[in-house]
């Protein structure tokens, strides 16, 4: 059963996420809603993983001992030099 709800909220923002869930082919009340039932779902740690996540996950594969933080100076010396 639907219920109505009135929210306060920049005007700024209402535009704005009145445009994204145009874009999205949604309604506001409809992304709103499905927000909602993200934040209080009951499974707390499990993400819901998209099709096109899942379909790229993996594809890089690096080396056990990599220095994430490492490569990167190491690649901003080189991009720099």
């Amino acid at each position: 059963m639907d219920s109505k709800l009135t929210l306060s909220l920049d005007k700024l923002i209402i535009e704005k996420a009145k445009a994204y869930a145009k874009s999205n082919k949604m309604s506001l009340s409809k992304m709103i809603e499905n927000y909602l039932a993200t934040l209080t779902s009951e499974k707390k740690g499990k993400i819901n993983i998209t099709p096109l996540v899942a379909s790229i996950s993996g594809v890089i594969d690096l080396k056990s001992n990599t220095d994430p933080k490492k490569e990167y100076t190491d690649f901003l010396i080189e991009k720099y030099k």
